[in-house]
C-alpha cells in the first residue's frame, strides 16, 4: 500500500443487510483517507445495482454463486460458478490495484474471500450472532474479523458494532422531533410508538396491533406502523399513520419514543444507535440468530424480548402502554439502549482495516 493511494474492495452485495454497512464502512474509509479509492463488488441479482451506484460507489459485476444457509451437497455442485466468480473478482483485484478485500457476507462475498485468498489481506465484518457461510470460509483465512456482537463462533472475532449510515448515528431526535412528526402526520405532544418489521413487514406485529389499537387510542398513544409492501393496516383510528413502507427512517425514530419490531442486526444497532427502549420479537424461523442479536441489549436493560408466539394484542398493550407513560423509564431504558451499541463502528471497522494494512 501506498501512502497515498489506498484501494479498498467491499463485497457486500445481494439484500440490504449485507449492502448497507458495506456502503457505510466505505463512507467511514472516505472521512478517514479521502485518497482512498473504493471499490464494491456485487451482480445483477439483488439491490446492488440500485443502491451501490447510487452512494456514488463504482460498482464492478462478478457471476453470482447462490450459497446454501449450511455446508451441504449444493455447494459441491457449483464449481463451476464459483470457478467462473474467483476468476472474475482476480481481475478486479489486479484492475484496480487491490490493498485489502472487506467482506460482509453473503453470494459475493465467497468468491472474493477465495479470490484474494493468498493475494490480497482480507477482512470479515459479521452481522450476525451466528455466522452465514460465506463468512465461515472466509474467516478461516483472514486477517482479521470484526463482529456485529460477541459469540459468531469465529475464530479471533474482535466486536466492532454494526456500521450504519451517519444520518442515523448522528441522528438529534431532539432537535427533529417536531418536523418529524409533522412530515407522518402524528400529534405534537403525547407518546409515539413506531412499528415495522422490514420491508415485507411481519404479520404478527401487523395483527397485534390491529388488535391492540383501541388501547393505545383509550391510552392516547399515537402509532406510526410500517405494515409492509405485503401486508395489511389496522383499521383507520385517531393517532394511527399506517405506511406500506417508510423511507425516511431518520424522521420515524425522531418522532417516535418506543419501537416494536423485529430484531435482525441492522434494526437493533439502528435503535440502540438513536437511543430508543425496544420491545423485540424474534422471527420464529431460521437459526434463532434474531434473538441472540437483541440479548446484549436486553440484558443492558435497553430492551423487552418477547417470543413471536406470545405477541398478541394483550402483551403488546401489557409490555408498552406503563412503559410509554413513564417519562423516566422511557429515557432510562434509552440511555441504556444507547450504551449496549457502537454508533461508531463503521470507523471502528475502518481502523481495524487500517492496522491490518499497517503490520
Amino acid at each position: 500500500m501506498s501512502a497515498s493511494n489506498l484501494s479498498v474492495v467491499v463485497a457486500g452485495g445481494g439484500s440490504a443487510g449485507h449492502i448497507e454497512p458495506a456502503l457505510a464502512f466505505a463512507d467511514a474509509v472516505r472521512r478517514l483517507r479521502p485518497d482512498a479509492e473504493v471499490t464494491a463488488l456485487g451482480t445483477e441479482r439483488g439491490l446492488d445495482t440500485q443502491l451501490i451506484p447510487a452512494r456514488g460507489y463504482k460498482l464492478e459485476l462478478i457471476p453470482p454463486v447462490p450459497l446454501p444457509r449450511k455446508p451441504s451437497g449444493d455447494l459441491l455442485r457449483l464449481p463451476g460458478r464459483v470457478r467462473t466468480a474467483v476468476s472474475r473478482v482476480r481481475q478486479v483485484l489486479d484492475q484496480v490495484h487491490a490493498d485489502v478485500v472487506v467482506g460482509f457476507g453473503g453470494y459475493v462475498a465467497l468468491p472474493a474471500y477465495l479470490g484474494a485468498r493468498g493475494r490480497t489481506p482480507i477482512v470479515v465484518h459479521e452481522a450476525n450472532a451466528r455466522a452465514g457461510l460465506a463468512n465461515k470460509v472466509g474467516a478461516r483465512f483472514a486477517a482479521a474479523v470484526g463482529t456485529a456482537v460477541p459469540g459468531s463462533g469465529l475464530p479471533g472475532e474482535q466486536v466492532v458494532g454494526m456500521p450504519l449510515r451517519r444520518a442515523i448515528t448522528g441522528l438529534d431526535r431532539a432537535a427533529l422531533r417536531a418536523q418529524a412528526r409533522a412530515h407522518f402526520g402524528l400529534p405534537a405532544e403525547g407518546p409515539v410508538l413506531l412499528v415495522f418489521g422490514g420491508s415485507q413487514g411481519a404479520r404478527t406485529l401487523n395483527t397485534a396491533i390491529a388488535a391492540a389499537l383501541p388501547g393505545f387510542v383509550d391510552a392516547r398513544v399515537a402509532v406510526l406502523h410500517a405494515h409492509g409492501r405485503t401486508g395489511t393496516a389496522a383499521a383507520p383510528a385517531p393517532g394511527y399513520v399506517p405506511l406500506p413502507y417508510i423511507d425516511r427512517m431518520d424522521l420515524a425514530y425522531a418522532a417516535a419514543d418506543a419501537v416494536l419490531g423485529r430484531c435482525g442486526m441492522t434494526t437493533v444497532a439502528e435503535v440502540t444507535a438513536v437511543g430508543l427502549p425496544a420491545v423485540y420479537v424474534p422471527l420464529p424461523h431460521g437459526n434463532g440468530e434474531q434473538a441472540l442479536n437483541a440479548e446484549p441489549v436486553v440484558a443492558a436493560g435497553g430492551g423487552v424480548l418477547v417470543p413471536d408466539a406470545e405477541l398478541t394484542g394483550e402483551r403488546t398493550l401489557a409490555e408498552l402502554i406503563p412503559l410509554l407513560g413513564d417519562l423516566d423509564r422511557l429515557a432510562a431504558m434509552g440511555a441504556a439502549a444507547r450504551a449496549a451499541g457502537h454508533a461508531d463502528a463503521d470507523e471502528r471497522l475502518a481502523h481495524l482495516v487500517f492496522e491490518v494494512l499497517a503490520r
